[in-house]
């Protein structure tokens, strides 16, 4: 399956999830582990938020392991953190710097064909809910889901916060819609930053347009806010089962109760 699953809404909000796929596309022999390819993945993150589709907003899903191509980056290959450590459009390491290839890294024409293969269906399927809703309601919200190990020395010092909310400082959404979403997450009493190491990807980027009635937006979670991280990581063991009952999920649910707040013109 190329495309994205789409679970079509009628109320102008949108959840896409990027990294959640596990489908090496049938090269799981061209890496050096496959279980190191997966390693990176948006564990569960649309098991997290599935209360989403009834609130009537659509789910775009991708099923592709973000190591064969990452839909979050941009096509041109340009990095979104110039001078600081990340992944490629077509990952050559995992997070922490280890090597995922068997035989050397995708060429450019295997990038190319990668790209019109799943990328684009990924973005033009998006592009074109995102116009549906904008269309019918006057604007709409594109609420980016992903989520992180909450220590990756590589990326970040220390501990990750609970909440990292990304509008590329301000750009890709209203200032109203950032401060009620960074109101919610301070008033759930766990950390939370607001454009800090992660400040939105290039579907934040790319998509949000304020004065096009499109606003934007990433949460970057920490995964401690739904399964247990182990303190030492193994592959055997990678990952834990998500929690029956996650603690942000209430907080998750304000979130995008808020975002479709916003998008309906209520205060």
């Amino acid at each position: 399956m190329n495309g994205p699953r789409i679970r079509r809404g009628t109320e102008p909000l949108v959840v896409a999830f990027a990294h959640g796929g596990t489908d090496l596309a049938g090269l799981d022999d061209q890496f050096i582990s496959p279980a190191r390819a997966l390693f990176d993945t948006d564990w569960w993150i649309e098991d997290l938020y599935a209360f989403a589709a009834d609130m009537g907003a659509t789910l775009i899903a991708n099923d592709i392991s973000r190591s064969i191509v990452d839909m979050n980056r941009d096509p041109s290959g340009a990095s979104l953190y110039p001078g600081q450590a990340t992944t490629e459009l077509c990952p050559s390491t995992t997070f922490d710097g280890a090597p995922l290839h068997r035989f050397g890294v995708p060429d450019e024409a295997e990038i190319t064909r990668r790209l019109q293969q799943y990328h684009r269906p990924y973005h033009e399927a998006l592009s074109a809910e995102l116009a549906r809703l904008r269309d019918a309601h006057g604007r709409v919200v594109l609420y980016d889901a992903h989520s992180i190990r909450s220590r990756v020395p590589r990326l970040f010092e220390g501990e990750l916060p609970q909440f990292n909310i990304g509008t590329n400082g301000g750009v890709t959404c209203a200032e109203e819609l950032e401060a009620a979403i960074a109101n919610i997450c301070a008033a759930s009493g766990k950390s939370h930053v607001v454009n800090g190491r992660f400040k939105g990807g290039w579907t934040t980027r790319h998509y949000g347009r304020p004065e096009d009635g499109v606003h934007a937006i990433q949460m970057e979670l920490a995964m401690r806010g739904y399964m247990a991280e182990p303190e030492i990581l193994s592959e055997l063991d990678w990952p834990p089962p998500i929690d029956p009952h996650p603690p942000i999920r209430p907080v998750l649910r304000q979130l995008l109760a808020a975002a479709l707040a916003f998008a309906k013109g209520r205060p």
